[in-house]
């Protein structure tokens, strides 16, 4: 099982992930700021008053956390628009021990409803199958984010339950749903991935 990731590109069908560097502030900074009503109902840090500067430590704390082998954070950057984020994804390890890991993903608002989820969720299993060594990878979404749910189904996740209270959001508690994959789920569900033109 590798322990950490090489940082070189990776690629889906239609799209570029690569880590993040110092050069994305003003990119990704400019994609969650247009997204923040759509973003700040799920996740606690697109709060109110998101500024430059936490973009800034976001990705600080992303070049750090993939050094120590911590998380694995990726822009996502379309063939025709390199410069242009178009949301995050991320996969890291919820226990080394037993080879679980846990992915989240968002897509700014003006890309939504494309497909760029479903796709890029689909390249980032690979890798979190076949380069991190994984058995098991989760999926935490917000109860009512019923577009993140659909990117579960469609990529055959199972759905395993519902997280009370999971995450605190605006002053609010979320309930969050849980699925899983396996990596047999994997070896079952890829080829139907390149059959759809995800991977």
């Amino acid at each position: 099982m590798a322990s950490s990731l090489p940082t070189h590109p990776r690629y889906s069908p239609r799209y570029l992930l690569r880590p993040f560097a110092k050069r994305d502030v003003a990119a990704l900074d400019e994609a969650v700021v247009r997204s923040l009503p759509d973003l700040a109902r799920w996740l606690p840090w697109a709060a109110e008053g998101y500024t430059r500067a936490v973009s800034l430590q976001f990705i600080r704390d992303s070049i750090q956390a993939w050094t120590e082998a911590k998380a694995y954070d990726f822009t996502i950057r379309g063939a025709a628009e390199p410069e242009r984020h178009l949301g995050n994804i991320s996969v890291w390890h919820t226990s080394r021990p037993n080879l679980v890991g846990e992915i989240g993903y968002w897509v700014r608002s003006d890309e939504a409803g494309k497909g760029i989820c479903t796709e890029v969720a689909a390249r980032v299993l690979e890798i979190a199958f076949e380069e991190l060594g994984l058995h098991r990878v989760t999926l935490r979404i917000a109860v009512g984010n019923r577009a993140s749910e659909r990117v579960a189904e469609k990529l055959g996740f199972a759905f395993e339950g519902t997280l009370r209270h999971e995450v605190r959001v605006a002053g609010q508690w979320l309930d969050h749903t849980s699925w899983g994959l396996l990596d047999s789920d994997w070896l079952r569900e890829r080829e139907r991935y390149r059959a759809q033109a995800w991977a």
